[in-house]
């Protein structure tokens, strides 16, 4: 069996496209620039290359990006104290606090200060209570990533078997739930599950985000099984020189080669579908704010 490989860069530049031209007629017919604020706290030199490319992609959306750079001493008082501002500031539609935050600063207390109108990354728990029960809400980026390079390519979803692997709230919590709402039968694996590599060969979808390098082998995938590996793990690659890392994904790549029907390729497949997917939940708040 051949497996085609899901090109997650291209999807996400044609859906940055499709956002621009939104951002456009939004300026054009009701004078509306979505506003996308950034939060980053310390000097993790991942979050940098993160709020970087993230504000560069805003920006060359059309909409107005707003970047808050703070120190690694920075108060949890002083951190809720800008989210609360921002919350008020009517030309932002979007808050993202970049995490991790710097020890002694409490992820969960700073995500409930984000207005849930405004909580574009889709922590929030009013969100991910809205998405539980299967109304409209802001969706974590990544799961959203996800479907949409799902529905791309299998169209209708109802009836097919999804088994996600992991349960964080980021990712493998909400990705059941969108897989729900689309009428699969959903299984979520995680480090206590019994003989996990049956459970994931039952899955026409099998989606990997745990965060371990090379975890879901090939056998564990059902022949012509639809393979999305949310996973971005850095390993040592002597074969490129002493000290050299490259970055693999949450499943055996090469293994998964000739028994996936499609899979998404690390890096290069869901990826570049995060940033584009903060950007459309950016534009989906404006659009709500001002009712249109």
């Amino acid at each position: 069996m051949e497996t085609r490989p899901i090109d997650g860069k291209a999807f996400a530049a044609g859906l940055r496209d499709e956002i621009k031209a939104e951002v456009a007629s939004l300026k054009a017919s009701h004078g509306l620039t979505p506003g996308l604020a950034v939060v980053l706290v310390g000097e993790d030199p991942a979050s940098q290359v993160y709020v970087r490319n993230k504000g560069q992609q805003t920006i060359e959306a059309g909409m107005a990006s707003f970047e808050h750079r703070l120190p690694a001493t920075t108060t949890e008082a002083e951190l809720i104290a800008l989210v609360d501002r921002l919350n008020a500031d009517p030309a932002v539609d979007g808050i993202l606090v970049q995490l991790p935050l710097p020890k002694g600063v409490d992820e969960r207390a700073v995500l409930a200060a984000i207005a849930p109108a405004k909580d574009v990354d889709g922590f929030h728990v009013v969100n991910a209570g809205r998405l539980a029960v299967g109304l409209d809400a802001l969706v974590p980026c990544t799961p959203l990533g996800c479907l949409m390079l799902l529905k791309h390519h299998l169209g209708s979803l109802s009836g097919l078997e999804a088994v996600v692997v992991g349960r964080s709230n980021i990712v493998g919590k909400p990705m059941a739930q969108l897989l729900l709402k689309e009428d699969c039968t959903v299984t979520i694996a995680h480090s206590r599950t019994r003989d996990i590599a049956a459970v994931c060969r039952r899955a026409d979808i099998l989606v990997a985000a745990v965060g371990r390098p090379q975890m879901v082998r090939g056998d564990w995938i059902k022949p012509g099984a639809t393979v999305i590996d949310v996973g971005i793990n850095r390993v040592p690659a002597p074969d490129l020189g002493e000290g050299r890392t490259r970055i693999v994904g949450d499943v055996a790549y090469a293994e998964a080669l000739g028994i996936a029907g499609l899979i998404t390729p690390v890096p290069g497949g869901v990826g570049p579908m995060t940033i584009a997917c903060l950007l459309r939940n950016t534009v989906t708040a404006a659009r709500r704010r001002a009712g249109i």
